[in-house]
């Protein structure tokens, strides 16, 4: 042993563990190696990212999944790296440039603008990674990989081009999300539906072959009026059969468009009557293209009206035009009414602003594989945890839609498609492009450019952020076109651990990839971990000011503190309601294990020739039993992913089973009056059972476990804890259970001995004496344990006592016990006492008792307060019982 300092000090222990670990390349994987594999791939954050609790909890599971795996003696490769976040980095740099020079990226020129984004991802990137070194995790740095790297963006190219040779991408022109901050489009992904307090407008167009006669129509955007193109109505809807056919007058610019049947069209919205604009509403584009309409696109890509006819609303925020084309509709004598209405609007995930619905030129993808991404998780092959995320996933493989998978930004994986120079005006004009353009040689496809490149222009747009990540569990491990020995031998990977928020964006994609480049799944199972909200029931956000730094939280309570602290309060499939208090009963937890081993330390000496037997006393063996229950115990929690159950019981079995009663109970022990057979067996066991915890405890906090198991001699040095195989046999060989049964009725006894002490007010008091009747044939041998568990002088086994009238009884596992008062309080005050409490209580009695027969409460009160009435009262009674009881006791 080496003596532990006199406080446990987290922040160096942690530093040093980690660079040890480093050196000594605990967390390298080999691929040559002939034991099992296991392997997880990091969800990668964004590279310029900060460290939020979110990545701790996410990144806490897998390092505990890595750790535990590698005590199960498995080949652990936990893959690290970060994501280039394509929309989130380049608004950044645009910001940046912007507020120090008052540039834009068009001012300096794609070359330029990347070189900064890079130097700005070389300056600002990487801290993440540091963070989540300093959370302890154990990923094999040495093979972190970035979206971004060469390799990688090959295999992005190839991916492209290969998709694109099968007739899955194509360019069309389409409605499609349109961010208007960040000036791209948007997958529907990426738009989060968002209730809002919007406004209904109620407008009347007039019918131009009957002055004076109107068709009113209901609309949420008004702004958008001057791209109508038709007004449509239900064809089985009889309130409007007589306009179908005929046309009405578009009050600003003036225009005459048709009334044209749909069954599309919701009789129950607004007036049945729904304006028609194709170039700002999906639906719209939608009953556009089957009524062969005109596209008149009303909005700039920012967001501004862009309609010079009308010089009042050009040029104006789209907001601002709604109000003020309802008021110019208004004044024309247009407008019927304006009613409150509450709808879901789509909002950028990124940029937190309204999308719009706008037609645009872009790339799609028609999804591969997808009855084989189906089939894995409906069949089990991909078991996902909790469940019930199957069922959301199958809803959405049972509804996709083609991806949009260009982005109008620089930051990315450029499009690799060329166009030749001499066509360049007329495909980029095109309605669409697809492998018809590249067979007759229009266009270039290839991870390469065309060998005489100066005669092409290649496409401006990159790929969506997503579609680089898609690839991230194979196409991290392999080059194109190889089968290194690091894919051989760990894909398809293991464990995927993820938000649900990302199932659709990450996940399913991520399936699909894996089938269609790998030839098969990319993972086993899908561990989805809970979103971390405030004790309020809110996100965790900057705005709200309710989200900690999870670095501050760390230098406050250390990284296991964090960890185990986060783990104990992770529910399966529920929200995590985080508190700060959680993570100090973490720090409060380690100091517990800390000051258990500096009391053993302090105990010195040791037991070289220690051995489990059966001669052994009962709370000894008892401690062992109970250790090795929580070792198989952990082993079904793993299985099933129940990572706050494994806590809570790590927790327990250290506080109250090895602290509480195990430490307490054989304090006599280590006296210097014990012999030195029972302070052998008892430093014995202390350390028999200590090395395993912390074994047990090792991928939670795997810090101070080291720290602890070096300290303690229980590894050698240069030996890491981490490393070391779980052991394969329980430490008792024998059956425990007479033994358990021994120790669990001295400790209950002694529970209820000092329950005893309290209810008459004498728990401080050490010179209390019980006697025992109906004593248990073996109570003579514990006494003494007894005795000090219960803080008594003495347990005396004695049938013949005859106890005074109400002397304080208790039946316990070990017998009748009395407590003999004689001497111990002064029986006249403890009276006067006891009534006073009497009176107390019965005054609350009553109160419940009035609210519980107040009609009007019971009636009016939620059920929920009217049935925790019920329990006060309830409380109070027994309550109120035992302190008439004990008044009697006394009389």
């Amino acid at each position: 042993m080496s003596e532990l300092p006199k406080a446990y000090e987290p922040q160096e222990v942690e530093a040093n563990w980690y660079a040890a670990w480093l050196e000594g390349k605990c967390f390298e994987a080999d691929p040559s190696s002939e034991k099992e594999a296991y392997s997880i791939v990091i969800p990668p954050p964004n590279v310029t990212g900060i460290l939020h609790l979110g990545h701790v909890l996410n990144n806490s599971l897998q390092d505990i999944l890595a750790r535990r795996a590698r005590q199960e003696g498995k080949e652990v490769l936990w893959l690290p790296g970060t994501d280039h976040a394509g929309i989130a980095t380049q608004a950044k740099v645009e910001r940046e440039l912007r507020e120090k020079e008052g540039k834009t990226r068009r001012d300096l020129g794609r070359d330029e603008f990347l070189k900064r984004v890079w130097d700005f991802k070389e300056h600002h990137g990487g801290i993440i990674i540091k963070q989540l070194k300093r959370l302890g995790c154990s990923c094999d740095w040495g093979r972190e990989r970035f979206t971004m790297d060469e390799s990688y963006t090959k295999w992005v190219s190839h991916v492209f081009v290969e998709l694109f040779k099968k007739g899955l991408i194509y360019r069309g022109k389409r409605i499609v999300n349109w961010c208007p901050v960040s000036l791209t489009a948007l997958s529907d992904e990426e738009v989060i539906m968002t209730p809002q307090k919007s406004k209904l407008y109620f407008m009347k167009y007039e019918l131009v072959d009957a002055p004076g006669e109107y068709l009113e129509i209901s609309t949420t955007r008004p702004e958008t009026l001057m791209g109508d193109v038709a007004v449509a109505v239900n064809p089985k809807d009889e309130r409007f059969a007589k306009f179908i056919g005929k046309k009405v007058r578009r009050p600003f610019p003036a225009a005459e468009i048709p009334v044209i049947a749909d069954d599309h069209v919701d009789v129950e919205f607004g007036t049945g009557a729904l304006k028609i604009t194709p170039a700002h509403d999906k639906a719209d584009f939608e009953i556009g293209e089957r009524h062969d309409l005109e596209i008149i696109d009303v909005l700039t890509p920012d967001g501004h009206i862009n309609c010079p006819e009308c010089p009042d609303l050009h040029g104006v925020e789209r907001f601002k035009a709604r109000k003020l084309a309802a008021a110019k509709l208004e004044e024309m004598g247009l407008l019927i009414k304006v009613e409150e209405y509450d709808n879901n609007v789509g909002f950028s995930e990124r940029a937190h602003v309204p999308i719009e619905p706008r037609i645009s030129m872009q790339w799609f993808l028609k999804y591969p594989c997808v009855q084989e991404a189906a089939d894995a998780v409906a069949n089990g092959e991909i078991k996902f945890r909790p469940e019930r995320w199957a069922k959301t996933y199958a809803h959405w493989m049972d509804n996709l839609q083609d991806w949009c998978i260009s982005r109008q930004l620089w930051w990315g994986h450029q499009i690799p498609v060329w166009y030749h120079k001499e066509k360049l005006e007329q495909l980029t004009q095109a309605e669409s492009l697809d492998m018809t353009n590249f067979e007759n040689g229009d266009i270039h496809v290839g991870v390469e450019p065309p060998a005489d490149a100066e005669n092409w222009v290649r496409d401006d747009d990159v790929m969506d952020t997503w579609f680089s990540s898609w690839l991230w569990p194979f196409a991290t491990m392999t080059d194109v076109g190889e089968q290194s020995a690091t894919v051989r031998k760990f894909y398809p990977t293991t464990d995927l651990v993820t938000g649900p928020d990302i199932i659709f964006f990450w996940v399913a994609r991520m399936i699909m990839a894996g089938y269609e480049f790998a030839g098969e799944l990319p993972f086993k199972n899908v561990f989805f971990t809970s979103i971390i909200r405030d004790l309020k029931g809110r996100k965790m956000s900057k705005s709200l000011g309710n989200s900690p730094d999870p670095i501050e939280l760390m230098e406050k309570y250390g990284a296991d503190g964090l960890r185990f602290g986060l783990m104990r309060i992770a529910p399966v499939g529920s929200d995590l309601r985080f508190d700060e208090v959680s993570v100090e009963e973490g720090r409060n937890f380690a100091n517990k294990l800390y000051n258990a081993c500096r009391f053993r330390q302090m105990a010195e000496g040791g037991a070289d020739h220690f051995q489990v037997a059966a001669s052994l006393p009962p709370y000894h063996i008892d401690i062992m039993a109970k250790l090795d229950e929580l070792a198989d115990a952990l082993k079904d929690s793993y299985a099933d992913y129940r990572f706050g159950e494994i806590a809570h019981k790590l927790y327990e079995f250290l506080w109250n089973e090895f602290c509480d009663k195990f430490l307490e109970a054989v304090k006599l022990d280590l006296r210097e009056s014990a012999t030195a057979e029972a302070r052998a067996a008892t430093l014995g066991t202390f350390d028999a059972v200590m090395g395993r915890y912390l074994q047990l405890l090792s991928p939670y906090m795997p810090h101070i476990t080291e720290e602890l198991s070096l300290r303690m001699g229980y590894v050698e040095k240069g030996e890491f804890l981490m490393q070391k195989a779980l052991p394969g046999e329980p430490l008792v060989g024998f059956d425990p259970a007479g033994a358990k049964s021994r120790a669990t009725a001295v400790y209950e006894a002694a529970g209820r001995m000092r329950n005893l002490k309290t209810e008459y007010n004498v728990a401080s008091r050490k010179d209390v004496k019980f006697v025992v009747k109906g004593a248990v044939d073996w109570l003579a041998a514990e006494a003494k344990v007894l005795g000090l568990l219960a803080g008594a002088e003495a347990v005396t086994p004695d049938d013949a006592y005859d106890p005074p009238k109400g002397t304080p009884a208790a039946v316990t596992p070990v017998g009748e016990v009395y407590l003999p008062m004689e001497g111990l309080i002064d029986v006249e005050a403890e009276k006067v006492r006891i009534s006073k409490e009497i009176a107390k209580t019965e005054i609350e009695v009553k109160k419940c008792e009035g609210k519980l027969g107040n009609a009007s409460f019971v009636e009016r009160a939620p059920a929920a307060v009217v049935e925790q009435e019920k329990q006060r009262l309830e409380e109070w009674k027994v309550k109120l019982g035992q302190l008439r009881e004990m008044l009697a006791a006394l009389a």
